[in-house]
Formats: structure tokens, C-alpha cells, sequence
């Protein structure tokens, strides 16, 4: 489930603050914020407290102001997840970085740019972003990860699919670990906790012959984190990407 979606504002209002960076008119007293930072603000309370902490309310009570004074810069709560989106969503690596890379290996850095991304801003995984808000900051990291991949033999379509299946799989696997340390954190309840309140029923159901294959497995089976679950996968999913490229090149993928 998701607790916000993308363009859920006025979605003019909030591409003219994107593109244009709208501030307030400049007659009466000098204005005592900037857009920046009320964006700046709600994306700490964001992090801090989850995205249902989110509101105008809360926002101005983070920068020490009324309420009603950030009115003069954004509409509302859905323009200003617009902007949180395009500020938080940009090129967060140094492009040079990339410079001496593989494509290969620049995807590598990409999948795990984005997992660190998530990790910092876990509340993006609760916003609906199918129909993305394209600012400014977005397109530019859009931008830049597509001309990673400009010197491959593959369709435009075929190069947005490429980045499309890293995405998803690293955003799954993340959803996967930050909602389970959501749940321990909104229950009370640890991972210990959890599993020791189901241990005797499990021990029995293993015992009595109706899962063998599961009754094999190693205690540790499970105890696996998210980042050697994400490698473990990536690697393959690479791998695929990379046989489909040597493909396009009209070459058998090399071993």
C-alpha cells in the first residue's frame, strides 16, 4: 500500500515551482523563507517521522513559523511531495565518478546509489510514483543515466527497460527489509521477538513430517540482510542484461 501518490497537488502549480521556482510576490516585509527551504524542512520530517507525519502544520512548526506563511509559496501538502520527489530524486553521485566505467559497472553503481537512496529517505516507498513528476533534478539524473548507456546496440525502448528492470528489483528488495523494520518499529514487536512467539508451533509443523524440504534447511536460512539479499540477485540480473547487449552486438555472450 501506498500513502501518497505523485502529482496528487494542482500539477500545474507544481511544474511552474519546479521549472520556474515560483517565490512569493515581494511587496509588504521581506519574506523570512526561502521554497528551498520549506522543501528542505518537510523532507527531514519526512525521514524523521514517516510521510504520514507530513503536513503544512508540521512543516511550519519544523521552520518555527505560522502556518499560513508557507501558503505563500506552495499550494498545498500534494505540490509540496512534488518538490520533496524532484529534490531527493536527483543525481545524488559525482558523475566523474562514472567516468572510467563499463556501462556494466555504471549500473552496478546505479542499483546501488538508488538502495542507498532508499535507505535514507524510507518514505519513498510508501509514494505511488507510476506517473512520475519530471522536475528539473529528476530529468537531469534521467539524463545522465541514459547517456550511460548511449554507446549500446539497443532501441530507445530497450535502454528504458534496461534501467526500468534495476529500478524495480532494487526497489522491491528494499521494500522488502525497510517494511519489515517498519513493522518492528510501529509494534513494539523485535525480529526476535516475532519469530520466538512463532518458534513452538514451527518446531512442531517441522517435526511432523508434513515439510520435509523446509524441515532440511539450515537454522540460518533466513538470516539473510538486505544487502547480500540485493547483490545475490543483481549479479544475475546483470548477467541477463549483459547477454541481451552482446546479443544486439551480434555476438554469443561471453562466459
Amino acid at each position: 500500500m501506498t500513502e501518497a501518490h505523485a502529482g496528487s497537488g494542482d500539477l500545474t502549480r507544481s511544474l511552474e515551482l519546479l521549472w520556474s521556482g515560483d517565490e512569493p510576490a515581494r511587496r509588504g516585509p521581506r519574506p523570512g523563507l526561502s521554497l528551498a527551504q520549506i522543501v528542505a524542512a518537510a523532507i527531514d520530517v519526512a525521514d524523521r517521522e514517516g510521510l504520514a507525519a507530513l503536513s503544512m502544520r508540521r512543516v511550519a512548526t519544523e521552520l518555527g513559523v505560522g502556518t499560513m506563511s508557507l501558503y505563500r509559496y506552495v499550494p498545498g501538502k500534494g505540490e509540496l511531495l512534488d518538490l520533496m520527489l524532484d529534490e531527493v530524486g536527483g543525481l545524488g553521485d559525482d558523475p566523474e565518478a562514472f567516468r572510467e566505467l563499463s556501462w556494466r559497472e555504471a549500473m552496478e553503481r546505479f542499483a546501488w546509489g538508488l538502495w542507498e537512496l532508499l535507505h535514507r529517505h524510507p518514505w519513498l516507498i510508501g509514494v505511488n510514483q507510476a506517473r512520475p513528476i519530471l522536475g528539473p533534478k529528476a530529468l537531469t539524473g534521467l539524463e545522465f543515466v541514459i547517456g550511460l548507456l548511449r554507446e549500446l546496440e539497443l532501441t530507445d525502448q530497450e535502454k528504458m527497460a534496461l534501467i526500468m528492470a534495476i529500478d524495480h528489483y532494487v526497489t522491491g528488495t528494499a521494500r522488502t527489509f525497510l517494511l519489515q523494520a517498519q513493522a518492528a518499529e510501529e509494534s513494539g514487536v523485535s525480529d526476535e521477538e516475532f519469530w520466538a512467539a512463532q518458534y513452538p508451533l514451527l518446531e512442531s509443523a517441522m517435526c511432523s513430517g508434513r515439510f520435509p524440504n523446509l524441515a532440511a534447511m539450515s537454522e540460518d536460512s533466513y538470516a539473510i540482510d538486505g544487502p547480500t539479499a540485493l547483490a545475490f540477485g543483481l549479479t544475475p540480473l546483470l548477467d541477463g542484461l549483459a547477454a541481451i547487449v552482446e546479443t544486439r552486438r551480434g555476438r554469443r555472450p561471453t562466459s
